[in-house]
């Protein structure tokens, strides 16, 4: 306390006041990662600084699967697409006769389509996509995403969510970063509901793809999905993708796999600073352990890639104070 003398003898007795900054990330331990992500910002908004990058340029991109929400016990998309799958062979019971991956997904078999990798899941979203309008497909995921539940935890599917990714995707939002979603699932699957979730235009969501056509049926207007892969945003696909979809190479970047390795290579390996992270699933109580022995997220070449290009590994169980929102109310 000081004391401010007045004219008149008047005197005001002044209370210092100690200005103190909300936690940007209250779900992230404190640590080198935390402080890593804080310092790259802070450089990057700073017009005084050698690392500052100019609004338009701020972008940062993030895997969803394993990345912004949980990908175990197999990608949500495949829950999905055998109940579509399911329901059309209720239609019609020669659906999906001599195709092992959709024959898996009406006996509710998903570790086959799992083990089948990146092939499997564009099997599935042929068998469960085609021939609907992009806008039929969308409500149906919505839909879907309204009265399913987690296998394992029984949480609806938006609550395994990582709390600390959008804590850092509100960050990066508020410091000027533009946020895209860049994942190997079905692009119009995460536009669905990418806004309500994440907070992510549909706009700014860059996924795998069917080829589709225009066509006006009954005088309205609309484009429908073919049976035929158009897009695998997937390994090197990501950084096709991102300069197909954006146009400018990201200075910030998230994975949490091998097929996310050349994102995060796209994002570094060019001419100023960037900042790439890896998230190592090693949290066996509160989600998963996995790295490399997994069909879902295998993760192997990127962290050797980690090491050799300095990105920084998120190790789950020591870096993340909570995992999941419903964590929050002391699930």
């Amino acid at each position: 306390m000081f004391v401010l003398r007045l004219a008149a003898g008047l005197v005001l007795w002044v209370c210092p006041v100690t200005l103190v900054l909300a936690d940007p990330l209250p779900s992230w331990n404190e640590g080198a990662a935390k402080s890593g992500i804080i310092a790259f910002v802070e450089q990057s908004v700073d017009p005084a600084h050698s690392a500052y990058v100019v609004p338009a340029e701020r972008i940062a991109v993030f895997d969803q699967d394993g990345t912004l929400w949980a990908e175990k016990p197999y990608y949500f998309q495949i829950a999905y697409g055998m109940t579509q799958i399911k329901q059309r062979a209720a239609e019609d019971p020669d659906f999906g006769k001599g195709n092992p991956v959709l024959k898996a997904a009406i006996e509710g078999d998903a570790e086959t389509i799992a083990a089948d990798g990146m092939k499997g899941f564009l099997e599935l979203m042929v068998g469960a996509q085609e021939g609907m309008s992009v806008s039929d497909f969308k409500e149906s995921v919505r839909q879907w995403l309204a009265i399913a539940v987690h296998p394992d935890t029984g949480e609806p599917y938006e609550q395994m969510v990582y709390q600390p990714m959008l804590e850092l995707l509100s960050y990066m939002r508020d410091n000027g970063f533009k946020t895209y979603i860049v994942s190997g699932g079905g692009i119009n699957f995460i536009r669905a509901y990418a806004q309500t979730v994440y907070g992510i235009p549909p706009e700014q969501v860059i996924g795998s793809s069917l080829k589709s056509e225009f066509e006006i049926r009954d005088d309205f207007a609309n484009v429908y999905m073919l049976p035929e892969v158009f897009f695998d945003d997937n390994h090197s696909g990501k950084p096709v993708g991102i300069d197909l979809h954006i146009g400018r190479r990201p200075v910030f970047a998230v994975g949490n796999s091998d097929g996310d390795q050349q994102m995060l290579e796209y994002t570094t390996l060019g001419e100023r600073p960037a900042f790439a992270i890896l998230v190592h699933h090693t949290d066996s109580e509160r989600e998963w352990a996995y790295d490399r022995n997994s069909d879902v997220g295998h993760l192997d070449t990127a962290l050797k890639a980690a090491k050799q290009y300095g990105w920084t590994v998120i190790d789950m169980k020591s870096d993340w104070r909570t995992v999941f929102p419903y964590q929050l109310d002391g699930k």
